[in-house]
């Protein structure tokens, strides 16, 4: 049986990982997207297993060869995308894929699947409360948490274009919201 693919987006803080986290650890068949980088590995990484390691110049020929279902150049020569033929070979092993990408990669995924992927955003109550989120997290200073914030304004205006939106005001109820609708599409 062929599988099936299903997005995740939302700004950073919303608790995306959290609840990816959890779901992977249902009985779903849910294999995580492999990526392709073109960082180096960092500590025990493994080619294949965790990303796929290009150069900048083999990146940028796949982009040209269009071998990407979607990529970004988060900075100069640092890519990250998803490889189509990599996804195919998920696929028709059976694995349901479950993808975590930014919003113009997650709208270029379901745009190129369909119906076969289910795009899901996950929305923080309120900018106030992201901005609450990122500076409990501690880790960023606040001049990061303010790009971020500015960043986030900008995914949520793309909430409209996913097939479920789920506010994540109660992280436990958004669990098992989207426990259901992964289960739901997946027995469709």
């Amino acid at each position: 049986m062929i599988g099936k693919l299903i997005i995740f987006s939302a700004p950073s803080g919303s608790g995306k990982s959290t609840i990816i986290n959890y779901l992977l650890q249902q009985n779903l068949n849910l294999s995580f997207s492999i990526s392709a980088t073109s960082r180096a590995p960092r500590g025990t990484e493994k080619n294949g297993v965790e990303y796929f390691f290009l150069t900048p110049e083999e990146f940028r020929q796949r982009i040209d060869n269009n071998e990407f279902l979607e990529y970004e150049e988060v900075y100069k020569d640092r890519y990250y995308g998803t490889l189509k033929a990599q996804v195919e070979k998920q696929l028709e092993e059976g694995q349901n894929i479950i993808f975590d990408v930014d919003v113009v990669g997650g709208c270029n995924i379901k745009k190129y699947y369909g119906n076969r992927a289910l795009s899901v955003f996950i929305q923080p109550p309120s900018i106030e409360e992201l901005r609450k989120r990122l500076n409990g997290r501690g880790t960023d200073t606040a001049e990061v948490i303010e790009s971020r914030i500015a960043k986030a304004e900008y995914e949520l205006s793309f909430a409209s274009k996913f097939d479920r939106i789920i506010i994540n005001d109660d992280l436990d109820k958004a669990k098992a919201e989207s426990l259901r609708i992964i289960t739901d599409f997946l027995n469709k």
